[in-house]
């Protein structure tokens, strides 16, 4: 389920709640009862494999340092 940040304009409070996607713009009231927040825009860190590229072999390749444009 996801988790939304959300900050209380009242008393500065920070707060998460989790919820179901369809309810993600749905008011929230921060843990000390007050109903004035705000839903916070959060950075998401989605987790996985990394797929190594071969590392492009030397010469004249082309593209700006491939090619010897950068000096």
């Amino acid at each position: 389920m996801p988790r939304y940040e959300f900050r209380c304009r009242t008393c500065g409070d920070t707060f998460e709640v989790n919820r179901p996607m369809a309810e993600s713009s749905a008011p929230a009231n921060c843990p000390e009862g007050h109903d004035d927040t705000v839903k916070l825009l959060s950075a998401v860190a989605v987790g996985g494999t990394k797929s190594a590229a071969p590392a492009p072999s030397g010469g004249g390749g082309g593209g700006c340092c491939g090619g010897g444009c950068c000096g």
